[in-house]
């Protein structure tokens, strides 16, 4: 791979998010003239900016920067970075979410890498349908083609009762219209778009809609965020893979009563704040999926 990454320069990133290496790409899409082109990118998930508790992280303030740090550090940048969602600690405040917002986008555009996407989660755009987040980095959901991949971002948080919405699962439709049954396929989501947890908000409510318009085509994997942990879980042939948050730890699903940020070990410091690396594999156009621990036991 010609941009190889070693796992170093992963080690870098110290837990601050999950890093996802693509390599061996077939171009599978219509006319692409990207074909097997090998990258990697960088997926940070749940930054919370805004959010203020030392006993859960009493490095807030400072977690960010040191992950935009990190990724300017790497010796081969990625491809692009992606941040899926929950930008910002929520507020009922508007002049506030605007201001956190602004705050956000201030520190991400010091990265270095060529793009840079975003997402909303629920605590940037459930409490105004999207509105503030739109104004900083415009629609909540889109669709575009690296290197032979088609990436999906969907928005199931803008609507306060966790749904997609059937005006953008039609556009999901006419976009997923455009690819062959074989195309390589990446989705973007927030919330898990299966029902992993409920009671907790770990769900989507017609997620199971969107997925029925993804079972045609044979090579899809959803990223997401929302569950501060790792998670792996298939539906059918498709993919769904959880990444560690940029703030905080969760509980694994169920097994608490409450979803209560898990508190800050000083001997183990972000504990439970980890990066994925994600090979795909020519020949078989699948993803091999390794979970590395933040420290070296």
């Amino acid at each position: 791979m010609g941009n190889a990454i070693d796992r170093r320069e992963f080690f870098r990133l110290a837990g601050l998010g999950s890093v996802v290496l693509v390599s061996g790409c077939a171009g599978m899409g219509h006319g692409t003239s990207q074909a097997q082109q090998d990258f990697y990118f960088v997926q940070l998930s749940d930054t919370h900016w805004g959010f203020s508790d030392p006993a859960v992280n009493p490095d807030f303030a400072g977690t960010l920067p040191k992950a935009v740090a990190a990724v300017n550090s790497l010796s081969v940048p990625p491809d692009f970075v992606m941040f899926t969602g929950d930008l910002t600690q929520t507020t009922d405040d508007p002049t506030e979410r605007r201001r956190r917002l602004s705050q956000f986008k201030q520190i991400a555009a010091g990265l270095t890498v060529p793009v840079v996407h975003y997402m909303p989660g629920e605590h940037d755009a459930a409490l105004d349908r999207g509105a503030a987040y739109s104004e900083f980095f415009g629609a909540t959901h889109y669709s575009f083609d690296h290197k032979g991949v088609h990436f999906i971002v969907l928005d199931n948080v803008s609507d306060p009762g966790a749904a997609i919405g059937d005006e953008q699962l039609t556009w999901l439709k006419g976009d997923l219209a455009k690819q062959s049954p074989d195309s390589r396929i990446v989705v973007f989501t927030h919330r898990p778009l299966f029902d992993l947890y409920p009671r907790w908000d770990w769900a989507t409510r017609d997620g199971d809609k969107a997925i029925a318009l993804l079972m045609p085509y044979r090579n899809v994997t959803v990223f997401y965020g929302h569950i501060h942990q790792e998670n792996h879980h298939m539906t059918d042939h498709i993919a769904h893979h959880a990444a560690h948050s940029l703030m905080f730890a969760l509980p694994a699903p169920g097994s608490q009563p409450k979803r209560t940020p898990v508190a800050w070990d000083a001997s183990a410091p972000y504990r439970g704040l980890g990066y994925r690396q994600v090979r795909t594999e020519q020949a078989s156009a699948g993803y091999r999926v390794a979970e590395l621990p933040v420290v070296k036991g």
